[in-house]
């Protein structure tokens, strides 16, 4: 599950698991949100993201979300999916963080690949049609799921975000919030 991917475009390197606690590992779980089959729930409590199946049942992935102050919560829908995206920090980011300027969008943004800080695939998250500039992405940085560490977004392993990403069509719901709801 964890493997190396020589396949892709940049090939990416086996996860450490050790450097992962096992209760993040992708894994088939009863449904603990009451959402409807398809829905992306987020529950920034226990940095678990759930995809929920037909059945009672969610696959449930872990995730590093955005630090205190960075985060979003809501619902929305994930309006566009991009593999090996650009990145672009927005300009609140680069205010924050000066060197980034070359990263903006007036720039081009940073390309593709291994040190991009949105990994393999990003799943671009709208609310009422405009982009949050929230999105779930993949991250090289495996320490991290778990942890509250990034600018807002939600960063999954970059083989969780790989499967994710096939398994979900654009326009799916999503949910962010505190708990998972039916059992919070």
């Amino acid at each position: 599950m964890y493997r190396a991917m020589p396949e892709e475009k940049f090939p990416i390197p086996a996860v450490d698991l050790s450097k992962v606690d096992p209760k993040f590992y992708r894994r088939l779980v009863d449904d603990p949100t009451g959402e409807t089959p398809g829905t992306i729930v987020v529950d920034t409590r226990s940095f678990f993201l759930y995809l929920v199946r037909p059945g009672g049942k969610a696959l449930r992935y872990g995730v590093g979300l955005g630090r205190a102050g960075f985060e979003w919560s809501g619902h929305g829908v994930i309006a566009w999916k991009q593999k090996w995206p650009k990145w672009t920090p927005p300009d609140e980011m680069i205010e924050r963080q000066p060197e980034l300027e070359k990263y903006s969008v007036r720039n081009g943004g940073m390309p593709p690949g291994l040190d991009n800080p949105l990994g393999s695939r990003a799943l671009y998250i709208f609310q009422n049609g405009k982009d949050t500039l929230y999105r779930l992405h993949g991250t090289p940085e495996y320490w991290t799921i778990g942890k509250a560490v990034s600018s807002g977004c939600v960063r999954l392993l970059n083989q969780d975000v790989i499967d994710l990403y096939e398994r979900v069509p654009a326009n799916t719901p999503i949910v962010v919030r505190n708990g998972t709801g039916v059992h919070a």
